[in-house]
């Protein structure tokens, strides 16, 4: 057993996935991620946007972050002083920085509310606990004194899941994990690492690969994401074919809450009544503060192979990726575009892999040792092709892989040139995939058609089971005066197709402030009333993440 090991300073650049630049600690404030990786729109984009929309590509100017008012801190001074008591001064800023970056998440709503006029919502304060206790310490003082509390990791919610919201309280604070940044146990025999909450992705990478060990979790959010996030979301990575979603890699959860300390996972497998780790993971910091996790490792793997494929149309994908999933030969990444997305794709770079590329591209990877690589990649490869896939080759595979982590550079490009990006997510049945489908793109499209803004509108599978898969939709279409109203009337429209087609609200996006409204379909009136149990027994002052996930 391996003790503890502290990643460092948190500003200090970590090394991360291979092949993937190693972020900054904290993301810009009116956009994804880090100055260096913004970057004009190609003349093909361009070009696209022209034909598409009518419009230009020129892009608008941004305000500078000292420029933005923020609604004043409400916090007192005696506020205060019971939270520097706990943390230390150096740890409670009410600087306009660390305010303004912990407004909120990076939705396109999100980001389109930080670039309007007028004062932003912003939290009163934000606090950088060390240690589970002095997170359970600023409970206690955020419960008798009325302060609501946002846990904040990397800040990448995409739902409104990180919102400054201060609900009946008078004040707000961020709780902002990142000092909780360490590795508390490796267990090599047991293939178990105990991480601290505060770790964003590459952080985790970099520590765990000086045992020669990863989590292999690459969500988009993964540069910036922290470890606490990826529990309190059920977030699903690229690679949940091979690996799982990370509440499959949950073995132990240490939590602090108002009313006390929480350990939950003693074994792989336990009988001992219903798993209590199930109330936290996903529970979106509306229950209590997730301050350690312990996740399955594995190896770093000694190969990976890369393989892309061509169908006919997306049914064919499907039934093709379905194929492979319920023989048990599912390669470590498997997805699948729809027309629609692999059209733009072409048209952004003219072929794919040097190739031209007609009806739905998939991408398959395979991780592991050579000889499973070999066996695995034989027996899925065979089973595409019988499916009527056709083999393009690795280069494909191995272009989206090294993308991956642009796209949402791209959606923010396309904002300011006044053009709405924005994406959702389901998830049901392969019985009734093609249905769900069908249901969405054509509630998309018919509001924002009747807003007079026809979307393109596409779709792509990311995650497998044996018994279905997930849908993500992205959706771009020319921005109206007011588009966060524009995208909130498509957003219902979706959302009430997905549930009366039957598809879960959210696979791995969570609920946050966005989905609540479907949270009585998803879980029933009584399941609402058991979730309002549980927090007014963990959380009876109702403190934690006001205005989420809970109805």
């Amino acid at each position: 057993m391996v003790e503890m090991q502290q990643h460092g300073d948190n500003d200090s650049a970590p090394a991360g996935k291979p092949g993937v630049a190693a972020p900054a600690a904290s993301m810009v404030w009116d956009a994804w991620g880090i100055p260096a990786g913004h970057k004009p729109l190609s003349a093909q984009i361009r070009s696209l946007l022209a034909q598409v929309f009518g419009i230009s590509g020129d892009p608008v100017a941004r305000r500078d972050e000292g420029d933005v008012p923020l609604r004043e801190s409400a916090l007192t001074p005696a506020q205060r002083d019971g939270l520097v008591a706990v943390v230390g001064a150096r740890h409670v800023s009410s600087d306009h920085r660390d305010r303004l970056r912990h407004a909120g998440g990076k939705s396109t709503p999100d980001l389109l509310r930080r670039r309007a006029e007028g004062p932003q919502d912003a939290p009163d304060a934000v606090v950088f606990p060390a240690d589970h206790e002095q997170v359970l310490a600023v409970l206690a003082h955020c419960a008798e004194h009325a302060i609501a509390v946002v846990p904040f990791g990397g800040g990448t919610s995409v739902v409104g899941g990180v919102d400054p919201v201060r609900g009946r309280f008078g004040a707000v604070i961020a709780l902002d994990l990142r000092r909780l940044d360490g590795i508390a146990r490796v267990d090599p025999i047991s293939a178990t690492a105990a991480l601290g909450a505060g770790l964003t992705g590459p952080q985790a990478e970099e520590l765990l690969a000086a045992h020669g060990l990863s989590l292999g979790h690459f969500p988009q959010s993964f540069e910036f994401a922290s470890i606490g996030g990826f529990a309190a979301t059920r977030s699903s990575g690229q690679a949940s074919a091979g690996y799982g979603r990370f509440d499959d890699m949950v073995q132990h959860l240490r939590i602090a809450t108002p009313t006390g300390t929480l350990e939950l996972g003693r074994a792989p497998a336990s009988a001992a009544g219903p798993d209590l780790r199930e109330l936290f993971v996903g529970s979106e910091g509306t229950l209590g503060v997730i301050t350690e996790v312990t996740v399955r490792v594995h190896p770093m793997p000694e190969t990976v192979a890369y393989q892309a494929w061509s169908f006919p149309d997306f049914e064919t994908g499907a039934a093709a990726l379905r194929s492979v999933v319920q023989a048990g030969a599912a390669p470590t990444v498997m997805r699948l575009s729809d027309e629609a997305e692999t059209g733009i794709n072409l048209a952004r770079s003219g072929d794919i892999g040097g190739r031209a590329v007609a009806g739905c591209l998939a991408i398959t990877t395979f991780e592991g040792t050579k000889a499973h690589v070999a066996a695995r990649t034989a027996e899925a490869s065979a089973l595409l092709a019988a499916a009527g896939g056709e083999a393009l080759g690795d280069k494909p595979a191995q272009e989206w892989e090294h993308g991956r982590f642009a796209a949402p550079y791209m959606r923010d490009a396309l904002l300011d040139v006044g053009v709405l990006c924005e994406t959702l997510e389901t998830a049901t049945s392969w019985a009734n995939l093609a249905n769900l489908k069908a249901k969405v793109t054509a509630a998309l499209t018919d509001s924002l058609s009747a807003q007079g803004t026809p979307p393109l509108v596409m779709c792509h599978i990311s995650h497998t089971y044996p018994t279905g898969a997930s849908l993500y939709f992205t959706i771009v279409a020319k921005q109206l005066d007011d588009p966060i109203a524009q995208w909130h009337l498509a957003k219902r429209a979706a959302g009430d197709a997905i549930v009366a087609a039957g598809g879960t609200i959210t696979h791995h996006h969570a609920v946050g402030a966005d989905h609540r409204p479907w949270m009585t379909d998803e879980i029933g009136e009584l399941g609402v009333r058991v979730l309002r149990a549980v927090k007014a027994e963990l959380d009876p002052t109702g403190i934690l993440n006001p205005g989420k996930l809970v109805p």
